[in-house]
């Protein structure tokens, strides 16, 4: 979700402000999301790397975030949202992880959409953490080397509990993933929207699920072996439109 900050430099605003409105940003992307009928949305909310901001801006998206938590909540509760958070959350401030945990708990009964916050996340580390939890393992003589497998490491990585990423959305004009769910969205289809974040909406949502029902996904197999893509229908998204 990048361009928050840029979005508020443009308009001589704090950046702050910026973050602000990307959480407005935020709501209208799950609720479009819950309509569309999508079973999986996960956002990178704030990146282990984001920790090397201003303390004054870490602490103003730690004060967000604890804002987004508290706000919607009995919203999530009421549309069948399961909430969820994935990332090196031992780093969140005590107050916020205690918001994670409640919130997540408060859902967990939830069986519509699932709704992931990639909180203090990268995708390397991910990959690295699930790496060493399988290397005390073999020190510990509790599986053998050759047990190291993709699937292993697979099994251990959070962001695939609700399974691998189909669709990718960059905003804010950049092409790069920057460390984003690496091994998830190792065949994702990727789309790339110029808008800043604060500015992505239903209708720059709408063209990425359209530009996603056109692809043709192989999977390195041969050409329309897969046929076409139904992972979200175009009955469906007219639908919602519509609505």
């Amino acid at each position: 979700m990048d361009g928050n900050g840029r979005w508020a430099k443009d308009r001589g605003r704090p950046r702050w402000e910026g973050h602000r409105e990307g959480a407005k940003s935020v709501r209208r992307i799950v609720e479009t999301s819950r309509r569309l009928g999508l079973k999986a949305l996960t956002l990178y909310a704030f990146s282990e790397q984001n920790w090397a901001r201003p303390e004054e801006e870490v602490n103003a998206l730690m004060a967000l975030l604890a804002e987004y938590l508290l706000s919607e909540r009995e919203k999530l509760i009421k549309d069948g949202v399961r909430f969820r958070s994935i990332g090196r959350l031992s780093r969140l401030p005590p107050q916020v992880m205690g918001l994670v945990q409640e919130v997540t708990s408060a859902t967990a009964h939830c069986t519509g959409m699932t709704l992931t916050l990639c909180l203090s996340y990268g995708g390397r580390e991910e990959v690295a953490d699930a790496a060493l939890e399988l290397a005390r393992k073999v020190k510990a003589g509790e599986i053998e080397p050759e047990a190291v497998t993709e699937d292993a490491i697979s099994k251990l990585l959070p962001s695939l509990s609700v399974g691998p990423v189909d669709l990718l959305v960059r905003t804010g004009g950049e092409f790069r993933t920057s460390n984003f769910l690496i091994w998830a969205g190792a065949y994702a289809e990727l789309h790339f929207s110029p808008k800043l974040w604060p500015e992505f909406g239903q209708p720059e949502l709408f063209e990425a699920v359209y530009a996603f029902q056109q692809r043709n996904r192989r999977f390195g197999l041969a050409d329309n072996v897969q046929g076409p893509n139904v992972t979200a229908s175009q009955e469906v998204l007219a639908k919602a439109i519509a609505g």
